[in-house]
């Protein structure tokens, strides 16, 4: 069998980095390479597989469809092959991510699938940090974080990972005490348990209902969510929460009130620095969040 020539490995990462980063100026500097050399290595990656993957203008790059079909084509590739090297070299040492990650979150929906993560990537190792103000902490003490926002800042790399409801969460004797209908009157005599983080929420839920001037006994704020629920199932007050936080909670003590569906403004969303992407224990994590639907 006649042996396939392959482009330089260089190129190809030339390539990937510029693609990854959204910039030839970045790439150039991650790869230690001036703007000129950078070039050049693409150019030969072009002219290997006859293809041209950037337009040029004004000193900058722009990927064209086939640039874009060749990056979709190599890219799983390109991380098999550095996994591969990886497992068979004992001179790679562990991968350490330090990621910001809310209790919640991390309960219900991480931890329960890091197992998958650790089989396909035993090398990478996740120091977790459930501190305050995480998305303030990313470049600095944090590599990534996942965060409840209405947005993340704009010149953060951020992917959504889903949409929510709000509901109104408490204990099944108090939801039986308020009936299945509406009655503003009892919910002024009762406590709301609120994040921190999360204030709009109940304003959200309250304007859904009709219910906007509604003045609760007390609002007690809480900086955990996990303590939220427990604190509604011992029914110390009516936790505004998401459905997905109820749903894997699987606590029967606890019931929604009102069977109301309202858009949350909250998501949960994976955040870095762009350039964090090139950063292989970032990029691991990120792609396998993604694919995974957490």
């Amino acid at each position: 069998m006649p042996t396939r020539r392959l482009p330089p490995l260089r190129a190809l990462e030339a390539f990937m980095r510029t693609v990854r980063l959204g910039s030839a100026r970045a790439a150039a500097e991650e790869l230690g390479l001036s703007p000129s050399a950078l070039s050049r290595r693409i150019a030969n990656l072009e002219e290997a597989i006859g293809k041209k993957l950037f337009t040029r203008a004004r000193q900058a790059m722009q990927l064209t469809d086939e640039g874009h079909a060749f990056y979709e084509a190599v890219a799983p590739h390109f991380e098999a092959l550095a996994r591969a090297v990886e497992g068979q070299s004992e001179n790679f040492s562990l991968l350490r991510l330090h990621l910001g990650v809310l209790p919640l979150f991390g309960s219900q929906r991480l931890f329960p699938r890091l197992g998958e993560l650790r089989k396909k990537h035993p090398l990478l190792h996740i120091d977790i940090d459930t501190g305050p103000h995480l998305e303030d902490r990313v470049g600095d003490t944090l590599d990534a974080a996942v965060i409840l926002s209405r947005g993340p800042d704009t010149s953060l790399h951020a992917v959504r990972l889903d949409h929510n409801m709000v509901h109104a969460i408490c204990s099944q004797e108090l939801a039986k005490t308020l009936g299945p209908e509406l009655d503003s009157g009892k919910l002024s005599r009762q406590t709301f348990l609120i994040h921190n983080e999360l204030s709009a929420s109940f304003e959200t839920w309250k304007s859904a209902l009709g219910i906007d001037d509604l003045e609760p006994a007390a609002i007690d704020h809480y900086d955990s969510g996990q303590l939220m629920l427990e604190a509604a199932a011992q029914g110390l007050g009516i936790a505004i929460m998401h459905d997905d936080h109820l749903r894997r909670a699987e606590d029967n003590r606890l019931t929604e009130l009102y069977g109301v569906e309202v858009e949350s403004p909250y998501s949960y969303w994976f955040i870095c620095k762009p350039a964090a992407l090139e950063e292989r224990p970032v990029r691991l994590f990120h792609d396998w969040l993604v694919r995974a639907g957490l």
